[in-house]
């Protein structure tokens, strides 16, 4: 019977929160790399260089670094519902505005002020599937949220490709229809958070009183192990002294630059083959389709095994490994490949991390910890932008920039191997 039970509450999580979680991040993602398309035309005419747009692109990461910790603990007090809500109808707002930027300076502050708005939504999102999904689970619950953002790639970047193939009408320019028209359903979604986001398992109206019992007894009997075990962090202040958190966060540091790297330079660099603003987007989609696929065979066998180190490191030599390629590819059809081994590669990585992460932290320290690896992570999705625009202004070439980005990725598997020989490895839950 309590197989049974089991089975019917995991898939009523499964189909109750994890689609429209991804559908939030879908949104989300379209929002952050949607400025890859707008530069397509952008660039030229708010006179942004390679340097000036990279530092914009990444620029958003700061505020995102400044706010992301005081973020998610005010979402571990109030509730992911309220405070999602209020993330959401903020970053579609100042998406919006970004359509009426006039130079690189005001190009700097949306893009800044659109981290901070932002700040909190994915470690929030993160530490809401730990506060519903048992243990043996979470991998996969982080795979499928995650699994959006490629997916927003995929299917996005011919809608953004598309858009920007519009002519101007209303005084305004096809990027700036771009932002506008895309941010729309952020403001719409962040007003249905409201109605559709359950805070906890006990609110849960959705779950029969013996399904709800049992996620919950679970889920406490797996907060109680986590708090028997030596250095167990189920505090803020000691998730932030954490030396495995900071460990971490250098880990998601290298994911992070490549995936920003794919999502503000990948269209740029399929453009300079020639192709239409539409053909770009249809081409930039393949890799990101293949990616969700990886993302989601990768974590179930993570899953499935109990093993996080190697579901780590592999796929982050991968994506190394396909951003050499990129560099040194001389043709439209090299370069497509190897981004779908650095799309494979950078997918595949995150799911197996945070399910790592959230092995020997809880409650406060969930919240902190998560957020600072986050945090201190994302700001690879500032250094990996910049580094490809500046080397690309000093060289004239995207190579440099996109063997630095892999050598971040070098950097992150090494690093995971030394976490994982110290017996930081997740333990497979026993229920």
């Amino acid at each position: 019977m309590t197989n049974d039970l089991q089975t019917q509450v995991i898939r009523k999580l499964t189909w109750r929160i994890l689609p429209f979680v991804m559908l939030l991040y879908f949104v989300s993602f379209l929002d952050r790399v949607n400025v890859g398309f707008a530069a397509i035309t952008m660039n030229h005419e708010l006179g942004l260089t390679p340097a000036m747009f990279g530092l914009g692109g990444g620029i958003f990461f700061l505020g995102y670094f400044l706010f992301e910790v005081p973020s998610n603990l005010i979402l571990n007090r109030v509730g992911a519902r309220l405070w999602i809500a209020r993330v959401m109808v903020t970053w579609g707002l100042l998406s919006a505005a970004s359509a009426f930027v006039v130079g690189p300076h005001s190009f700097y502050a949306l893009r800044f002020l659109l981290g901070v708005a932002e700040a909190g939504f994915f470690p929030g999102i993160i530490l809401y599937l730990s506060q519903w999904f048992p243990t043996r689970q979470r991998a996969m619950a982080a795979a499928a949220f995650m699994a959006a953002a490629p997916l927003s790639t995929a299917i996005g970047s011919p809608i953004s490709g598309a858009l920007m193939q519009m002519p101007a009408f209303g005084g305004l320019h096809n990027w700036q229809w771009l932002f506008i028209i895309e941010a729309i359903p952020a403001v719409v979604l962040g007003i249905a958070v409201l109605r559709l986001l359950t805070d906890s398992p006990d609110k849960a109206r959705w779950l029969t009183r013996d399904e709800k019992a049992w996620l919950i007894a679970v889920l406490r009997e797996e907060n109680l192990q986590r708090h028997a075990q030596p250095g167990h962090t189920g505090h803020a202040l000691g998730a932030l002294r954490d030396p495995r958190v900071w460990v971490m966060s250098l880990i998601y540091f290298g994911t992070s630059a490549g995936l920003y790297t794919l999502g503000l330079w990948a269209p740029l660099i399929i453009r300079q083959f020639g192709f239409s603003a539409f053909d770009t987007g249809a081409l930039n989609a393949i890799p990101s389709v293949l990616a969700v696929v990886a993302m989601v065979l990768w974590a179930r066998n993570s899953d499935r095994t109990g093993e996080r180190t190697w579901h780590i490191v592999v796929p982050c030599v991968l994506a190394a490994v396909g951003l050499v390629w990129a560099g040194f590819a001389q043709s439209a059809t090299g370069v497509v490949l190897a981004l779908v081994a650095v799309n494979v590669g950078i997918s595949a990585a995150k799911a197996p991390l945070w399910a790592m992460s959230s092995t020997f932290m809880s409650g406060a320290g969930a919240a902190a910890g998560i957020a600072m690896i986050n945090s201190i992570g994302n700001l690879g999705g500032f250094a990996g932008p910049f580094a490809i625009g500046w080397l690309k202004s000093a060289t004239g070439s995207y190579a440099a920039g996109l063997f630095a980005v892999a050598g971040s990725l070098a950097v992150s598997a090494m690093l995971t191997l030394m976490i994982g020989r110290r017996g930081y490895r997740v333990a497979s839950a026993v229920h």
